[in-house]
């Protein structure tokens, strides 16, 4: 065979596999898209649910949702977690991502928003701790048909920095992504001043009305006392090795959002992903945006896992 006739088969046999290619690269992001913009064909034997559930916590029960995603399984996980106190949920991009195939369980800390027991940021850690556990569970895997080795932990200011000090504390989590994480121990990192105190005072005030069995002056007191261990930016060398997802606005959380990002590439984290929202701190002109680039991470995620 002459050079002329191989170079013609192999430029038909290339032309041959575009659609095949085209289709290869374009298939997550068509994904993500339906996801956002398109219910997915019902699957009778294995519909979609909501099941309204409690996730026990230090002899607490917690009121939770679980968002479980269509199929038969097992599916990976989202454990989605509100801030400080919970005005914006995020459920919005709960439902997207079921519709994307993850289950999702959201839940309200001890104290918060109806669930028993007393409100602190050292209670709100343990509830999340708790919540991985239950997920981790063989029999809560099996009856909700979860893939507990692929539970990703997203949240949202507070729950921001509870996502990263669970991953960076706890093993076994297969990604961690932080929506304008509120950085705790740097609130209360400035000098120590009566005028300091009450700022802070009257900050935990003017957000505490949904949370029990706290008052504005403890909640301050415990942030001051844990400034030391609560700095997220310490976080990177132990989550060095987590696919890591960071999410700013035009807040004041984003100075140390960009800090962490920073710190993680600098310690060798290779699967960084940063992305800044000219928008405010709920995302409120930009829930679309904001579901478009936790989908396209979280397919990242899933890719990974099946090659």
């Amino acid at each position: 065979m002459n050079r002329s006739v191989r170079l013609l088969l192999s430029l038909a046999f290339s032309v041959a596999l575009l659609p095949a290619l085209h289709a290869q690269q374009t298939q997550p992001a068509a994904s993500v898209t339906a996801a956002i913009t398109a219910d997915p064909v019902r699957d009778a034997q294995h519909p979609a649910q909501l099941v309204e559930l409690t996730v026990p916590s230090h002899g607490a029960a917690m009121n939770a949702v679980f968002y479980l995603a269509a199929g038969r399984g097992p599916h990976p996980v989202v454990l989605l977690l509100h801030g400080f106190p919970g005005n914006e949920q995020n459920l919005d991009l709960a439902q997207a991502m079921r519709r994307a195939g993850w289950s999702v369980l959201t839940f309200h800390y001890r104290g918060a928003w109806g669930s028993p027991g007393a409100f602190s940021f050292t209670h709100a850690d343990e509830d999340t701790s708790a919540a991985i556990a239950f997920l981790r569970d063989p029999a809560i895997a099996a009856k909700y048909a979860l893939d507990p080795s692929r539970i990703v932990v997203i949240g949202h200011s507070m729950g921001g920095f509870l996502a990263l000090h669970a991953a960076a504390n706890r093993t076994g989590v297969a990604g961690v992504a932080a929506l304008s994480a509120w950085n705790i121990g740097a609130e209360a990192s400035h000098p120590a001043t009566v005028a300091s105190d009450r700022s802070g005072i009257a900050g935990m005030r003017a957000e505490s009305a949904p949370l029990q069995g706290c008052t504005p002056e403890g909640l301050w007191s415990e942030i001051k006392a844990n400034a030391g261990h609560w700095n997220y930016i310490a976080y990177a060398p132990a989550l060095k090795q987590l696919p890591v997802l960071m999410v700013e606005s035009d807040d004041d959380n984003a100075p140390a959002n960009h800090a962490l990002a920073a710190a993680l590439r600098a310690a060798g984290d290779t699967r960084v992903m940063e992305k800044h929202f000219v928008t405010d701190h709920s995302y409120s002109d930009r829930r679309i945006a904001l579901e478009t680039t936790v989908l396209q991470w979280l397919a990242t995620l899933a890719r990974a896992t099946t090659n």
